[in-house]
């Protein structure tokens, strides 16, 4: 999902935190992968305006979207579009390096705990000012985490940071102070955007408002949001206040577009300035076009086949109509092994993708958790068949697999009608599990989120961008991210209940220890695997274009081949440098060219470096 996740999903998962509120408005981006909670938006009008260019001269880097916006609201948003805008338009306590993913300074300057590890400090910035012209001070990040805290519908994203908090108070305007029911190994990777109080004070239901009718939308980012039409646009303009310095292009377009092939054709018109999402025949074309340059790097998102383990809501009551056969450990993971992940990489993603295992992409070394070789479900359609026959499943006279009550066993696979290895991916398994004698219909669908959130599915390609911090992405699959009823929401990805998952996830919630955490984060990844909810195919690179006739250089994160669109952060677009019309690099608003992070604070890192979550998290979409 970036979803955050994400981010993925960011998403991020991003889920890639996932339950979206109701009757949220939508809009798209091209760069979040498919996931479950992706529902396609309708056509938007085309822009008129040529990217890199604007009346007066205006340098303008539009950015290619199809992905679905949920909420521009920080307490409601999980998915990758929504939460890459968030980050643009406010600032965190705390923020990753753009080289390696390991805590710098954001809102705070500062950090420190107390012996017992209870008890957190943050320093607040004196130089970070909303853009109606207030100073951001601790009170608004008090505000912020306590309405999360009291308020069930402002926890909606981001909940999980603040569920084990027991009292945050704001001394002086300089001062934040965070104290803990138990230890916290996340305190320096809270990726929750922080609201001004003086605007936000006055919302009334939470889980109603959107943030997405007056403009200019008041924040401290390096970017201020100026106007917003569904499915078609997003517009922003750069925060000249911003203290880390404001954004070298003059505006800042996220441009929709239904089709990706379209929007592929804008980039080689000059109408957009970047894409994301290509697909292997799209990156062949573009890398042969004069004033392009191909992005192809590895990426922060899993892509992954979610199982229906038997939606339930925390009051025990049954949510939806999945398959009750895939309550049966084997009938999962005999759908592990007859699916052929290397065909996947080799024939759909066409090698711009490795081979899936765990939950967290190798990409970031210190999570990424391989099965040994005794315990991997490898394609192997034989193991697969007697998997079935034990679970009672045989074949009758027409080679069909059925139960002991007669009836056929056969699924409904929920597809994203936009995104073509989804469809791809279905066909195989339709030819692969009807060997077996399985059924399968391959549901692609403008709009998978109502069906997912009601539970009425059985099976959906799902996919998530992973956060620096694994926390996040690893909450949704808790028995508390559950709905607390069959028709309230939650931040449940896929409706996963594992009291073992449960009780590791709690474990490496409290250990500040980076190696006995990473080793713990490991076994959460093996109880996942093995329990057969969710298989993760492939870990696809980061394929994506810009044209260097409108972009003169872009940071990629990590710095070292790493990917432009959903960071974690706002690197790429906040070191965008424009290309002036004579070849020549051009900065309107005077910031200096390269990305600078000299900050002199004190830095104190509890997350292991180099792992970069939705967070946010995005299944289904990327929530970041």
């Amino acid at each position: 999902m970036d979803r955050r996740v994400p981010t993925g999903i960011s998403r991020h998962r991003s889920r890639s935190r996932l339950l979206l509120a109701t009757g949220v408005t939508a809009f798209a981006l091209v760069a979040g992968a498919a996931t479950p909670l992706n529902p396609v938006p309708q056509q938007a009008h085309a822009a008129e305006a040529k990217a890199g260019s604007g009346s007066g001269g205006k340098k303008v880097l539009t950015v290619a979207v199809n992905q679905s916006v949920d909420s521009m609201s920080p307490f409601l948003a999980t998915r990758l579009v929504s939460t890459t805008a968030l980050r643009l338009m406010y600032d965190y306590l705390t923020n990753y390096d753009v080289k390696d993913g390991h805590t710098v300074p954001g809102l705070a300057t500062a950090w420190k705990s107390s012996a017992d590890k209870l008890t957190w400090t943050f320093t607040i910035r004196k130089n970070s000012t909303w853009s109606d012209g207030e100073q951001a001070t601790a009170d608004d990040a008090a505000w912020t985490f306590n309405k999360m805290m009291t308020d069930e519908a402002a926890a909606t994203a981001n909940g999980s940071f603040t569920s084990n908090f027991k009292k945050v108070t704001a001394p002086d305007p300089r001062t934040l102070v965070v104290q803990l029911k138990k230890p916290q190994a996340t305190m320096t990777a809270l990726d929750v955007p922080i609201v001004p109080k003086h605007v936000w004070e006055k919302v009334g239901d939470f889980s109603k408002f959107n943030n997405d009718k007056q403009f200019p939308v008041v924040g401290n980012g390096p970017f201020i949001l100026t106007d917003y039409k569904v499915d078609q646009y997003l517009k922003f303009k750069p925060n000249k206040k911003f203290w880390r310095g404001a954004p070298k292009f003059d505006e800042l377009d996220f441009k929709y577009y239904k089709d990706n092939d379209a929007a592929v054709a804008a980039l080689q018109k000059g109408e957009v300035s970047f894409v994301s999402g290509l697909t292997p025949a799209q990156t062949a074309a573009l890398k042969t076009e004069k004033n392009i340059k191909v992005n192809d790097a590895p990426g922060r998102r899993f892509y992954a086949l979610a199982t229906n383990p038997g939606a339930k809501a925390k009051d025990g009551k049954k949510i939806g109509d999945g398959n009750p056969a895939l309550l049966d450990q084997r009938v999962r993971q005999a759908l592990f092994a007859a699916t052929d992940t290397r065909t996947i990489i080799d024939k759909v993603f066409q090698g711009h993708a490795v081979e899936g295992a765990g939950y967290i992409p190798p990409r970031f070394s210190d999570y990424f958790w391989k099965p040994a070789a005794d315990q991997k479900i490898a394609y192997d359609p034989a193991r697969a068949a007697s998997l079935l026959d034990q679970a009672g499943y045989k074949k009758n006279g027409d080679g069909k697999r059925v139960g002991e009550d007669g009836k056929p066993l056969s699924f409904r696979l929920l597809c994203h009608a936009t995104d073509p290895n989804d469809k791809a991916i279905g066909k195989y398994m339709q030819e692969w599990w009807g060997k077996l004698g399985i059924g399968l219909k391959v549901d692609c669908l403008d709009n998978v989120s109502d069906p997912w959130l009601a539970g009425e599915y059985d099976l959906a390609f799902d996919g998530y961008s992973v956060n620096p911090d694994p926390d996040y992405v690893l909450s949704i699959h808790t028995c508390a991210a559950l709905p607390s009823t069959p028709k309230s929401t939650g931040a449940t990805d896929n409706f996963i209940c594992d009291k073992q998952f449960d009780a590791l996830y709690a474990e490496q919630a409290a250990e500040y220890d980076p190696v006995k955490r990473a080793d713990l984060v490991k076994q959460m990844e093996s109880r996942l695997y093995d329990t057969g909810y969710m298989n993760v195919m492939a870990y696809p690179n980061a394929v994506e274009a810009y044209r260097t006739d409108q972009i003169k250089s872009i940071e990629t994160m990590p710095s070292a081949a790493g990917n432009i669109w959903g960071q974690d952060g706002y690197w790429s677009w906040w070191s965008a440098v424009p290309t002036s019309s004579d070849g020549s690099s051009s900065s309107s608003s005077g910031s200096s060219t390269g990305l600078v992070i000299g900050i002199v604070a004190v830095v104190v890192v509890i997350g292991l470096g180099g792992f970069v979550a939705l967070r946010r998290r995005s299944t289904a979409e990327d929530r970041e």
